[in-house]
């Protein structure tokens, strides 16, 4: 075969680079050989390829059935001609011969071969791939930025490439082709052709949680050696994060062993993070407590629990509450991803508020929220009958709304307190208003359930709070 004398010595050197074993190697060799020779001579010759090591080249032999009289020369050769290669063979042997040349096998038979041998070695390459990088799924690794494609990277890990995919990228940094990039490996996959990335055996993260985690581990100690634990992470990547720590001895500070002399230790981690804020909470068992930790710098004046839907009511001080809702409501978003509970945050003049029955009342009104029901607070409305007899006028100058949504609003106050007058078959719109005009007085009346009783997700809290 043209070309063998030097195909042990790139067997050799493939198996070297790829770190495929030579077994399979050559195993894909001979399957592609035996492609080859069907493509060319037809499926109904018994053949069998074997790679001569010692020659360094791939063997062909073709095995027929030694008769009397020939039928089919593909599987069958006359006892005369079958004497000429091989003196002692008898009648009904099968006698192998080696095909002396298979170089000319024709373009579509050694394109068939050669894709059977991409084929098996990009197999082999995987499992060669997986079995090196199974072990270090769930760690951190470094690489170089290789090329991008459609906002993905392609980084390059030594002995292979692995893929850091558009949302797993910190969106507030860029890089550049030849950047020394970290990230955290999230999949190591057997077949890259499954799922929703092809082609790509190893997928990395530096958005995950766990890639804050192991960055904490590397840089302290304490957490290395599991005398201080991470219990808790929520990220906004490239913004900001809250991690809950806790040591498991008694004089072993954890917040201060992750924060570090002067802030090395945490210092090192924002860098790596492009800046991203992150604050050390101390962990906690008590969800009030760890409630008040994870939403400092704020303070806490108040925490109500519900075990059972697992909400959390935190009263802050007025001037504390847009440093506990945070920007956007980042900060009560954070925490209440960190403990894994609905936190509502609300002012000490919003619950003193909400614990009158007049507030209430007016919160039960259709399309008022907690921030117009503050306006209509503090500008006197004190109830839903007080609203339905006031001019829209009034409404508008006082509570700050159109005149179109004043008159919505005055008319659904009215039917807020309708039901308590209706004593015939007239609708309620007729008993919305007496002779004058004017709504009947019924202020303190309270109907339906009260809000003030409910909580809501943190960031329902946060719309609130902003109206």
């Amino acid at each position: 075969m043209v070309g063998t004398e030097n195909l042990k010595r790139i067997i050799d050197q493939i198996c070297r680079d790829k770190g495929i074993d030579r077994t399979l190697l050559i195993d894909a060799i001979e399957e592609a050989v035996r492609s080859a020779v069907r493509k060319k001579y037809g499926t109904r010759r018994e053949i069998e390829v074997q790679f001569n090591d010692e020659l360094g080249e791939v063997e062909v032999f073709q095995y027929r059935t030694v008769v009397d009289e020939v039928f089919d020369e593909e599987t069958e050769i006359s006892l005369e001609e079958a004497r000429r290669l091989d003196p002692e063979v008898e009648l009904d042997d099968d006698l192998g011969e080696k095909m002396d040349t298979i170089a000319d096998l024709g373009r579509i038979a050694a394109q068939s071969a050669k894709q059977v041998i991409i084929h098996r070695m990009r197999d082999a390459e995987r499992d060669v791939i997986y079995e090196m990088f199974r072990d270090r799924e769930g760690s951190i690794v470094n690489g170089i930025v290789q090329r991008f494609e459609r906002g993905d990277m392609i980084i390059n890990l030594g002995r292979t490439d692995a893929l850091l995919p558009r949302d797993g990228q910190i969106p507030k940094r860029s890089y550049k082709q030849g950047d020394r990039i970290r990230a955290y490996l999230l999949e190591v996959r057997r077949d890259a052709r499954d799922g929703r990335f092809r082609d790509s055996q190893l997928i990395l993260s530096r958005t995950c949680n766990e890639f804050l985690e192991k960055l904490f581990e590397m840089e302290v100690p304490e957490i290395a050696e599991g005398i201080v634990k991470i219990l808790g992470v929520s990220r906004e990547p490239g913004f900001r994060a809250k991690i809950a720590v806790s040591s498991i001895e008694s004089d072993v500070d954890p917040v201060g062993a992750c924060v570090g002399l002067k802030g090395s230790r945490v210092q090192n981690v924002v860098q790596e993070l492009q800046g991203e804020r992150i604050d050390i909470v101390p962990w906690s068992p008590d969800p009030a407590k760890y409630v008040c930790n994870a939403l400092a710098p704020a303070e806490a004046s108040m925490v109500i629990v519900d075990d059972d839907r697992k909400t959390l009511q935190v009263i802050v001080p007025d001037d504390q509450l847009s440093l506990a809702i945070g920007r956007q409501g980042q900060n009560v978003r954070l925490a209440s991803r960190l403990l894994g509970w609905k936190i509502d945050v609300k002012s000490e003049q919003r619950y003193s508020n909400l614990e009158t029955a007049g507030y209430s009342s007016l919160i039960a009104i259709d399309g008022v929220d907690e921030g117009l029901a503050d306006r209509l607070f503090a500008a006197g409305i004190t109830s839903p009958s007080v609203l339905a007899a006031m001019d829209v006028d009034e409404i508008v100058l006082h509570v700050r709304i159109d005149q179109e949504k004043a008159e919505k609003l005055r008319q659904k106050a009215g039917l807020i307190e309708a039901p308590g007058v209706v004593q015939d078959d007239t609708s309620a719109e007729d008993s919305l208003l007496d002779e004058k005009g004017e709504s009947p007085d019924l202020d303190g009346r309270q109907y339906g359930e009260d809000p003030a009783a409910s909580t809501g997700e943190a960031e329902q809290g946060v719309e609130g709070e902003r109206e």
